[in-house]
C-alpha cells in the first residue's frame, strides 16, 4: 500500500518552484538574445490579423451573418475558420462584439453601393 502524501503537503502548488525558476531563467535568456526582427515580424503579423478580423467583422454584419456570407459566395469552411480565429483574437462572437465609435448602417451601405455597383 502506498503512503498517504496528504500528510506531507508542499509549501505551495508550485512545490519548491524549481520548474518555475528554470523557465524564468530560460525566458530571460531568450528575451535578451532574441533578434529584433522577430519583434517586428510579430507586430506586423498582429496588425495583419487585426485588419483581417475587423474586415471579417464588418462583412459578417453587412452580409447578415453566416448564411449571408454563404449567399455572397464564401465557402463554409472559410467562414468557420475565420469565426474560430475571430473568437480566439477577440474572445467573443462577431455578433456580440461592439466597437465603441463604430456602427454599421447596413441599409445605407446596400442602398449606396447598389447604385454605384460596388456592393456584394
Amino acid at each position: 500500500m502506498s503512503d498517504d502524501l496528504r500528510s506531507s503537503r508542499s509549501e505551495s502548488s508550485e512545490g519548491r518552484g524549481l520548474a518555475r525558476r528554470a523557465w524564468g531563467a530560460y525566458a530571460d535568456w531568450v528575451n535578451r538574445h532574441r533578434p529584433k526582427w522577430i519583434d517586428t515580424a510579430v507586430k506586423d503579423l498582429a496588425v495583419r490579423w487585426t485588419e483581417e478580423m475587423l474586415g471579417f467583422w464588418l462583412a459578417w454584419h453587412i452580409y447578415g451573418g453566416f448564411e449571408g456570407l454563404q449567399r455572397a459566395g464564401w465557402h463554409e469552411r472559410t467562414i468557420y475558420r475565420r469565426l474560430k480565429k475571430f473568437r480566439m483574437v477577440f474572445k467573443t462572437h462577431p455578433d456580440e462584439l461592439s466597437l465603441p465609435g463604430v456602427s454599421v448602417d447596413v441599409r445605407t451601405f446596400w442602398e449606396k453601393n447598389a447604385r454605384t455597383g460596388t456592393g456584394g
